[in-house]
């Protein structure tokens, strides 16, 4: 190999080969700056409601005083639980302006689910959607939290049109189970309060973790990613390098359909794009196709992040079909964008639909493909600036182009590591610094990198990781099992599903009587959408069960 790094001049001019991480000493002193420059233009709109960067600012500076009242100290843990909502910016900024480190929560997760991340991240204060109260009402005592800031959906809607929308989610649809929370407050109140007081000052340091953000990493045990001011501002000013190139500071529309505690939305959207004045559009409930092509028709989208599920669904939506499309920028990620929805795009929209790729562990964004029409389908692009990827084999020495073994990256956007978990950074993050994903890929001759296979056990369910061993664990649980494997099944539409083969200890267990102790114990796309009963399971000769031999059998119907 004459150069290691052959996808240097890939991008085109205009990108650099390197960023600057270290322009600013914390996230908050770029939001800051970003807030003056863009004082009276929108930041955010949701549900025909908009934000300004200057409402942003005063109710964010206002929520993040309120917080430090409530006794809360530079460094304690909050966390985060709502769909895409203009209550989320304000949260997480406010919080950052208070000192504290923003712990991200899926709305979707079980009682289970949440005791366990609260109570590894120590987190003392929430903020939650009024919707998924009832389920933190059932472990809340056994957690740190002390204060639980509670919202709606329409709070911050206005008064008829926020009334209205609370009248259909909790008497119309029901949404929102009844809870029973003492010493709560509602966000609007706690935002009111904030006037009279001020933000606590603190000491900001470019190596401060601000951010825990879960993961199953490349194990199956769910662990906070550290990432810290400088790995945020670095990804940050790695996108705006890639995409400002094909984009008007200032004056962009974007759409936000992926939720912003995903590590994909929260970094592109929230704060990449925020940063170059983008009005982001976000979209509460993406699974209601018709509220994202309402946006597309209301608003003239540039630029729009999301995955493969989604476009698909999209490409195939006759009233998509008929919008008047704007779009500058489509990025995929989250899972491997397929060709065909690829292809069918770009004839719908006329936009090429470029995928990337990265992890929680690098935030997240380490390589995509080139916006100037020489990006390849089927590829994960090439490393964003600052950024080197290499493939390594199983002693984790570099392999040359052509070569299959494990991707790996290194870069100012590599966490600081696992929150309390030094043997698996260890695992994760080698003595020199290049990050082990756990996929396995390959890299041209020119520095595409393609990925072959991914992490040997994880499953990939419209995006998001599901590790077997924890749905396994809780399927073990259940009295009537004996043994149980879970892995991948092909799925037109999410990618993968998961499939469980199950030994009865009790024979008079039933699918239906398995899947729904499943929904009460792990999130909608980690439940099994596929069971096979079996006799018993192909073991190693020391008891290990063979999954991989599962997945042959699976694929040749000799599962059953």
């Amino acid at each position: 190999m004459t150069d290691s790094r052959p996808w240097l001049a890939k991008y085109p001019s205009g990108v650099p080969a390197n960023i600057n991480p270290d322009e600013f000493v914390s996230l908050v002193d770029m939001f800051e700056a970003t807030f003056e420059k863009y004082r009276k233009q929108v930041a955010f709109s949701c549900m025909g409601k908009d934000l300004t960067f200057d409402q942003l600012d005063k109710k964010s500076k206002q929520f993040g005083a309120y917080l430090n009242s409530r006794g809360l100290e530079t460094g304690d843990k909050i966390a985060l639980m709502m769909p895409n909502l203009l209550q989320y910016p304000i949260a997480l900024f406010g919080a950052l302006r208070a000192g504290l480190v923003v712990v991200n929560t899926n709305p979707l997760y079980t009682p289970r689910e949440m005791l366990h991340q609260f109570n590894d991240a120590g987190v003392k204060a929430i903020v939650i959607a009024e919707n998924f109260a009832a389920n933190l009402e059932k472990i809340i005592g056994d957690t740190p939290i002390k204060t639980v800031i509670i919202t709606s959906i329409g709070e911050l809607l206005g008064s008829v049109k926020g009334t209205i929308t609370n009248f259909v989610v909790r008497k119309i649809k029901r949404l929102v189970p009844k809870y029973n929370i003492p010493n709560t407050v509602s966000f609007s109140e706690a935002v009111k309060q904030g006037k009279k007081f001020t933000l606590p000052s603190f000491e900001k340091s470019p190596d401060k973790v601000i951010l825990l953000q879960y993961t199953g990493g490349t194990t199956g045990i769910a662990k906070g990613a550290m990432l810290s001011n400088r790995n945020l501002l670095a990804n940050m000013a790695q996108i705006r390098a890639v995409m400002t190139p094909f984009l008007n500071d200032g004056e962009e529309v974007v759409i936000s359909p992926l939720p912003m505690y995903h590590i994909f939305a929260f970094s592109v959207n929230c704060l990449a794009l925020l940063s170059i004045g983008a009005q982001t559009v976000l979209i509460v409930n993406p699974r209601d196709l018709s509220t994202v092509v309402d946006a597309f028709k209301k608003y003239p989208i540039g630029l729009m992040t999301g995955v493969n599920t989604l476009f698909n669904a999209l490409v195939n939506n006759e009233d998509f079909q008929k919008v008047d499309f704007k779009l500058k920028v489509t990025a995929g990620g989250g899972m491997a964008v397929q060709k065909t929805v690829a292809e069918k795009w770009q004839k719908v929209t006329g936009c090429v639909l470029s995928e990337g790729y990265g992890m929680t562990e690098s935030s997240p964004v380490a390589s995509f493909n080139p916006l100037d029409g020489t990006g390849r389908i089927g590829t994960i692009g090439v490393p964003v600036p600052s950024t080197d990827m290499r493939i390594v084999d199983d002693n984790r020495q570099p392999l040359p182009p052509g070569e299959v073994g494990e991707i790996q990256i290194k870069g100012p956007q590599v966490m600081k590591g696992y929150y309390n978990r030094p043997d698996e950074t260890t695992k994760t993050i080698t003595p020199d610094g290049w990050l082990c994903t756990g996929d396995i890929g390959k890299m041209s001759e020119d520095g595409f990198f393609q990925i072959v296979d991914r992490k040997k056990d994880m499953i990939l369910v419209s995006g998001f990781n599901v590790f077997p061993n924890e749905v396994e664990e809780v399927i073990a649980a259940h009295a009537k099992v004996l043994e149980v494997c879970a892995i991948g099944s092909p799925h037109p539409s999410s990618g993968e599903v998961v499939k469980v083969f199950v030994v009865k200890k009790d024979k008079s267990l039933s699918e239906e009587e398995l899947i729904t102790y499943c929904r009460e114990n792990l999130t909608g796309y980690k439940v099994p959408k596929e069971v096979v009963f079996r006799d018993d399971l192909p073991k190693t000769n020391v008891g290990k069960i063979l999954r991989r031999a599962l997945r042959d059998e699976a694929k040749t119907g000799q599962d059953g």
